[in-house]
């Protein structure tokens, strides 16, 4: 297994503000990185780790066990649109606390048999629950032209040649495996700057296999519900996209008079952190009160 770093989980706790007999959600459990740091304090009586990726949380039960803090653990294998089914379900709302990391784990990205990367062939899989039927060589090999365009100008903000790049994708088919597909897309388009012309690519195709902004909406619209006054809740992003829909999230909640923005402008990893784990340059956290 990877080795594993939960993304600002020092500012993460202090913005949740455990206070003694505190139950907590964690609503992206991945390896458990944040679910332990928060099972470990002394102030937490629960958390209830949730995961859309089956595997994921097998894998932080594991750890849970040898780090012998899972009986202060309920894992359950849920996508963001399942959040408030899945507590009344457990009878637990509402809580003190929600955090919600939306970046995709380290052992999701590196693991070629998963296709999220384009380091090593692999099947053009990207689901992150692989439970559900489609998955990105279904979009691939069988999305229209324009379906792909369409995809890839906005999960993937590839402004530059989106139709160049699903003309290309078209017209190679059938993609073979990720290799074969970063290759397509660096045939259809020259690299520049540093990243590899494919890296949008995946990600706008990960995002569409998973219907990520969908879920993210369900989750930004059901969180509040499941949230006792003054309760925290905080969000950990990685792309932009996302940091612009937990904002707005928050800024409707203040307006409404739901709840207190606590981060006036976006907290961001530190130093040391940075130096540790190279993958946090682009965390961005935000958090809020629930009145």
């Amino acid at each position: 297994m990877h080795e594993h770093y939960p993304v600002m989980w020092r500012e993460a706790l202090e913005w949740l503000a455990p206070k003694p007999g505190s139950v907590f959600v964690d609503a992206t459990c991945g390896l458990g990185g944040h679910t332990l740091k928060l099972a470990a304090l002394p102030e937490t009586a629960q958390v209830i780790s949730l995961d859309r990726d089956a595997e994921s949380l097998a894998k932080a039960q594991a750890r849970a066990e040898s780090a012998g803090l899972a009986s202060r653990i309920i894992f359950r294998h849920s996508r963001f649109s399942q959040l408030q089914a899945t507590l009344q379900t457990l009878g637990r709302a509402p809580v003190d606390g929600l955090l919600c990391d939306l970046g995709v784990s380290r052992w999701q990205l590196t693991d070629p048999e998963r296709g999220f990367t384009f380091q090593q062939a692999g099947p053009v899989d990207m689901r992150m629950d692989r439970s559900q039927e489609l998955t990105a060589a279904d979009l691939v090999n069988r999305a229209s032209e324009l379906e792909l365009s369409d995809i890839l100008y906005h999960y993937g903000e590839e402004r530059r040649a989106p139709r160049k790049i699903a003309k290309a994708l078209v017209r190679a088919r059938p993609v073979r495996d990720t290799r074969h597909l970063a290759d397509i897309v660096a045939s259809a388009v020259p690299r520049t700057g540093k990243l590899h012309p494919a890296t949008r690519v995946f990600q706008a195709l990960r995002m569409a296999t998973n219907s990520e902004p969908e879920e993210l909406d369900a989750l930004l619209d059901q969180a509040p519900a499941i949230l006792k006054p003054g309760a925290r809740w905080v969000v950990i992003a990685f792309q932009s996209l996302d940091d612009r829909k937990v904002k707005h999230a928050f800024q409707r909640l203040g307006r409404d008079g739901r709840a207190r923005i606590l981060t006036r402008h976006v907290i961001r990893p530190g130093e040391d952190e940075l130096r540790q784990n190279a993958a946090s340059r682009s965390a961005v956290l935000r958090a809020v009160e629930i009145l």
